[in-house]
This record gives structure tokens, sequence and C-alpha cells, in this order.
């Protein structure tokens, strides 16, 4: 049973990096498309990994037997379903409500950054 105890732990964390990761991407990402990408990815992978080890943790540790292994696997199934389903219904809202993706065309702060980059160089000349 040790090794289904590591198991579990090595999906906990890794659930939890992955979980790190999309909330990263959130705030990094430029537009709201890829932010849902970023999101949805990765909290997917995130969250099913850290049920199915906290299902495998409880397996071994509060009570043997199947109960706790089962009700783990409808909550994978259930949010391998559900984050795509929600993250389609964000994108499809935001197409229908006619948010522009980033491009180069609408760059507005990032512009500002690499002009006064563009003028930190020159000065240094």
């Amino acid at each position: 049973m040790i090794v289904i105890e590591y198991l579990a732990y090595f999906l906990i964390t890794l659930g939890a990096v992955f979980l790190f990761l999309g909330a990263l991407g959130i705030f990094r990402m430029p537009d709201i498309y890829t932010r849902i990408q970023a999101g949805t990815k990765s909290s997917t992978l995130g969250a099913m990994s850290l049920v199915l080890g906290t299902g495998l943790l409880g397996f071994v540790s509060f009570t043997p037997g199947y109960p706790w292994l089962i009700k783990t696997i409808i909550i994978v199934i259930f949010v391998a379903i559900a984050n795509p389903l929600s993250s389609h219904a964000l994108a499809r809202g935001a197409y229908k409500d006619k948010i522009a993706p980033f491009t180069k065309e609408n760059i507005d702060a990032y512009q500002e950054v690499e002009k006064n980059i563009e003028e930190e160089m020159e000065d240094a000349k």
C-alpha cells in the first residue's frame, strides 16, 4: 500500500502545480481567448490529478474499500466533461459579444513598453 500512498502524494503535488500554472497563465495572458485556453487546460488536468490523488489517499488511509475510489472517478469524469464545456461557453459568449482577440493592431500597453525599451537602447548608445 505504500506505493499507492506515494502515487497519491505525487498526483496531489502534480495537481497543485498545474493549478498554480493555470492561475499564472490566466494572469499573464493578454486577451480572454488565451486566458480561457490557459485556465481550462491546466485546471482540468490539475483538478483531475488533485481529486484522483485525494481519492487514492482516502482509499489507502481512511476507509479501505472502493467507495472512495468510485466517487473520485465519478468526480474526475464530471470535471473532464464540465471544464471544456464551460470554457467553450465563455469563448462563445466573448465571440458573440464581439470581443476582439489580441493582435498587432490593437496593442496598447505592450506598444508603450516596446517604445520605452527602444528609447532606452538609443539613450545607452
